[in-house]
């Protein structure tokens, strides 16, 4: 069933690094991004699908609905947690979702050791959680040109105003 295929994504962190060691033994290039992703936008969309485009196996993590509130405030998130990985693992090229209660992914990110480590273009390679690691260990960092026009914020604000 497509339901049971998509709540199969969504992995406990110590579901995702047995994964991730059978992916590496299958020479897969495992692609990482991260992020809140509270309401699904056509920019998340389009970063999402450009970075599955980097390698063969796209891992997203998502901030904790109390990771969230720290970043954001306390109106935030919109979507909790549950509700934002299983939109996150029903996207086709989305091939794991894991959620994180710290403020960054770096501990994450030194326990899987993708190749790729995507972020937005509104970050400098050197301020992205979990550069050193990868770049130290032969992967590459990048970043993607963010569609303009799309935040969560931006929407939230229009919604409060009508």
């Amino acid at each position: 069933m497509k339901s049971e295929k998509v709540r199969k994504k969504i992995l406990t962190r110590s579901e995702l690094l047995l994964q991730v060691n059978k992916w590496k033994l299958n020479s897969e290039v495992i692609v990482f991004t991260n992020g809140c992703f509270d309401l699904i936008h056509p920019g998340h969309v389009t970063y999402l699908v450009q970075a599955a485009d980097q390698g063969t196996k796209l891992i997203v993590a998502l901030n904790t609905d109390n990771s969230v509130r720290k970043l954001k405030g306390n109106h935030r998130p919109i979507i909790d947690e549950n509700g934002r990985a299983l939109v996150m693992a029903s996207f086709e090229f989305v091939d794991a979702v894991v959620l994180f209660d710290e403020d960054t992914p770096e501990n994450l990110i030194s326990e899987i050791i993708p190749r790729i480590l995507i972020k937005g273009k509104d970050y400098q390679i050197e301020e992205i959680a979990g550069h050193k690691t990868v770049i130290e260990n032969g992967g590459q960092v990048i970043t993607i040109e963010l569609v303009p026009g799309y935040s969560t914020t931006a929407i939230e604000n229009k919604i409060k105003k009508q």
